[in-house]
């Protein structure tokens, strides 16, 4: 049987994966299938950034390691029907199989870029790691998988002469023969020009409430769409904007573009939503900052409640007397002062108490792996913690699973955003979105606490087992989750109040044991069975010891036993809970 291309990287050796026009499954199948169900397929070339100058500062086993870093983090972000291979180098292809959405391509491209904002990390190296992206869809471009390939790789070239972390989709006037370099200043003598031609563009994604799922905001994200290297994102185009001075101006922009869409909002009767907008320490530098602010609020017609800043970490280090004075009046005017990103840039704990800031943005790399690594999910909880002590409300971005945001929900987070709502939309796309007010009402329903419930979750690789305890259990009123894998129980945990847990021991990747002690560290208040047909007595013994498991059962059980010992669990939690 073939190996699993999703499976690059995670335990395969390199020499396993998949290659395009080698063998497993190729491009031109793929196209087929999609073809057969009269689907559409986009078509991602990417490229690895400064692979040379790794090389050169680190050797080549760093590259090769890093290499399938960059794989499993690929992996982790695209869906579960798209396809990955290895075209050779530092190139890697995705296909994406869907429907006739227009941006779907565009979506993937932005998730990918948002999965390298943070560092990757190996053994021996910490790398700040961009990809270079072309796009090609099938059939608009191309008929075939040779000429589709040969259409992303242009797209790819095209990006490439943009800088690192630059994207671009083909076009027919796109050329095999077009340059790997444009001289470096190209971007920079092009921003005076951009506004004027209206080659900015603001994206929009949605923040919702972490009560229902309803929008009550949309954060700015400055988008270029440049004419030479197509759409360019603002961690592309920022530092550059910055180096030609042109920061203060682009940021001006950037709020009254935002305040001029909520007034489009207001005028058709869609009061419920604010602009989340970055203010620049450019501007936020200024003396008159809120005096231009003010006058843009009273041309527009807008309260200042209508703003809601994002202050960088950065901008509060600079510790300058502009910055509170200019902070205190854009309160004043009633705007909400969010800080941005937190914990990103080193800023002192001081500063939250020093500042007139209102909420706190947490960035999405504190995210990744909540629901099974206790020391992510402790490091969260307190930050959540923090800010609510210190009267903010907290927003959780990059948002991506439902396990992610029943974690969230559970720890009492007020507000989220990330892709598992909205990727970042342009203001034609965002109007429809806003005017629905909910978002995936579906996944607060299935994120929803059942404490009032009686909920057991057992976990077993063996289905056969997992029918057996549900038939033996389920006469007794308890409301029964099952899962599989490891990993299928974590995400439960975050969505589910769950009260006691049952897990065989001899489970792949992890055992029983493992994984109990770390449900301990991040649901201390649960009761935990390990059941097992080993009898391994020092593994029992430092398991109870430890607190990881209020008791060892064996296979083959004694149903009547059983029962008993999980109705003795349940009693637990309520003498747990009743002592408050």
């Amino acid at each position: 049987m073939p190996i699993d291309e999703r499976k690059i990287g995670l335990g395969f050796p390199q020499t396993e994966v998949y290659r395009l026009g080698a063998n497993g499954p190729s491009l031109k199948s793929v196209i087929a299938a999609a073809d057969g169900r009269h689907q559409q397929l986009s078509l991602l070339c990417l490229d690895v950034d400064g692979v040379g100058a790794i090389h050169a500062a680190m050797g080549e086993n760093v590259v090769e390691q890093a290499l399938v870093a960059i794989s499993r983090r690929v992996l982790q972000t695209i869906p579960e029907n798209a396809r990955f291979w290895r075209l050779g180098g530092e190139g890697f292809v995705v296909a994406l199989v869907h429907g006739d959405e227009q941006h779907a391509g565009e979506a993937l491209v932005e998730q990918l870029r948002d999965a390298f904002d943070t560092p990757l990390q190996g053994a021996s190296f910490t790398l700040d790691i961009s990809l270079s992206i072309g796009l090609a869809r099938y059939p608009e471009h191309a008929h075939d998988a040779q000429t589709l390939l040969e259409a992303a790789e242009q797209a790819l070239r095209k990006a490439k002469r943009g800088g690192p972390g630059s994207f671009a989709s083909y076009t027919p006037e796109l050329t095999a023969q077009a340059t790997d370099a444009v001289p470096k200043e190209t971007l920079e003598h092009r921003f005076v020009d951009a506004i004027a031609h209206s080659e900015f563009r603001l994206y929009y994604q949605p923040v919702v409430s972490g009560q229902d799922g309803s929008i009550v905001a949309c954060s700015a994200l400055l988008r270029w769409h440049d004419t030479q290297e197509g759409v360019l994102r603002a961690n592309r185009v920022l530092p550059a904007i910055e180096r030609a001075g042109l920061a203060g101006p682009v940021g001006l922009w950037t709020i009254e573009t935002a305040m001029r869409q909520v007034q489009r909002w207001r005028s058709a009767g869609i009061d419920y939503v604010t602009a989340s907008v970055p203010l620049e320490s450019a501007l936020l530098l200024r003396f008159e900052c809120v005096d231009i602010i003010a006058d843009l609020l009273h041309r527009t017609g807008l309260p200042g409640s209508a703003l809601e800043y994002e202050i960088s970490e950065s901008a509060l280090a600079l510790d300058d007397p502009h910055v509170m004075g200019n902070l205190e009046g854009l309160r004043a005017q009633g705007s909400i002062l969010t800080l941005a990103d937190f914990g990103t840039r080193g800023l002192g704990l001081n500063a939250l108490a020093q500042y007139p800031l209102e909420r706190l943005k947490i960035d999405h790399s504190f995210l990744r792996n909540i629901t099974n690594n206790p020391r992510r999910a402790a490091l969260l909880r307190g930050m959540i913690a923090m800010g609510h002590k210190l009267g903010m409300t907290v927003i959780a971005k990059g948002v991506e699973t439902e396990a992610e945001l029943g974690f969230l929900r559970r720890q009492h987070c007020d507000f989220f955003q990330g892709y598992l709502f909205s990727p970042p939309l342009p203001d034609a796309g965002i109007d429809a979105l806003v005017r629905s007010r909910f978002l995936r009402p579906d996944i607060f329903q299935n994120t929803t606490d059942f404490a009032a419930s009686r909920t057991l979750l057992l976990l077993d690789d063996e289905d056969n087992i997992l029918r057996s305890l549900v038939r033996l259990l389920r006469r007794d009123g308890y409301r029964i989750l099952t899962a599989n894998s490891v990993s299928e129980a974590f995400d439960l945990l975050a969505c589910k109040d769950v009260q006691v847990i049952m897990s065989d021991q001899r489970m792949p990747g992890m055992s029983g044991i493992e994984f109990l002690s770390r449900v301990r560290d991040l649901y201390p208040n649960t009761v935990r069975l390990a059941l097992s047909g080993y009898a391994d007595m020092d593994v029992i013994s430092q398991a109870i010891s430890q607190g990881a498991v209020f008791r060892f059962l064996l296979k083959p059980w004694d149903d009547a036993d059983l029962r008993e010992h999980v109705r003795e669990a349940f009693r637990l939690v309520e003498q747990q809970r009743s002592r408050g």
